[in-house]
């Protein structure tokens, strides 16, 4: 998170105090001592992580029929930088994408994959997940996520491999108008449940949003992000609690 400057900071500035410099967040990873298990003893930043009740991802099972809300999508070609954080490929998103559910909007930020599928249907498991995450005006989260099945090569995966850097702490700015759009199928059917990040600091109240329809990639599409993330990606699957999945 970034400090703004304040009228606190400038007075401090003028009289000669020095700005103590914000730590690092707590290294941590996906195996080994800095691997899921370890994650809320790394720092207390991450404590959610291992004393959340509605953590992420989950099994998703013992649909609710809910009738929910369709959702409303309007993408635009607007990513503005491609990062591959050592974690995951990241896709960064200019202003302007909107998600709407009955009427109430969350904006694009980024997105996201990892691979094999962190969330399972059913006790499906997919060898690759998408996951958009979107603020509202208020910061609240909502996470769309899209499996990927193998099959068909995905032309919007197509272009986003061609431009993701292949080492860790590389970011490509330089890209052509790319849009989420493509990684959506047409039919929007969801299942919804309350969770959180997958990555530390866990954050919980976030809003899920699990595409019930999966698009395909290529073998060669997913062997290829493998490769440059080097390590299966996916957090473990958490406890639901008696979570309420709705559909």
């Amino acid at each position: 998170m970034k400090i703004k400057l304040s009228f606190l900071t400038i007075a401090l500035l003028s009289s000669g105090c020095a700005l103590i410099n914000q730590p690092k967040p707590a290294a941590w990873a996906y195996s080994g001592q800095e691997g899921p298990e370890n994650w809320g003893s790394l720092s207390s930043n991450y404590a959610t992580c291992t004393t959340g009740t509605d953590q992420s991802p989950i099994n998703l099972s013992g649909f609710v029929d809910a009738k929910l809300a369709p959702l409303t999508v309007r993408y635009n070609a607007n990513a503005s930088d491609i990062v591959n954080n050592g974690h995951t490929i990241q896709v960064n998103f200019q202003r302007g994408s909107i998600l709407s559910i009955n009427d109430h909007q969350y904006e694009l930020n980024q997105l996201q994959f990892h691979s094999p599928s962190e969330n399972q249907i059913d006790g499906k498991s997919y060898p690759l997940e998408a996951q958009l995450t979107h603020t509202d005006k208020l910061g609240n989260l909502a996470v769309l996520s899209i499996m990927f099945s193998k099959g068909m090569e995905n032309p919007t995966l197509k272009d986003i491999w061609a431009l993701m850097p292949e080492k860790a702490d590389v970011k490509n700015n330089q890209l052509p108008a790319i849009s989420a759009k493509g990684l959506l199928p047409n039919d929007l059917a969801y299942y919804r449940y309350n969770g959180s990040l997958t990555t530390p600091p866990c954050t919980e109240n976030v809003l899920w949003l699990v595409l019930k329809q999966p698009l395909t990639a290529a073998a060669g599409q997913i062997e290829h992000f493998g490769h440059i993330i080097d390590t299966p990606n996916n957090r473990p699957l958490q406890a639901s609690n008696a979570r309420k999945i709705l559909e």
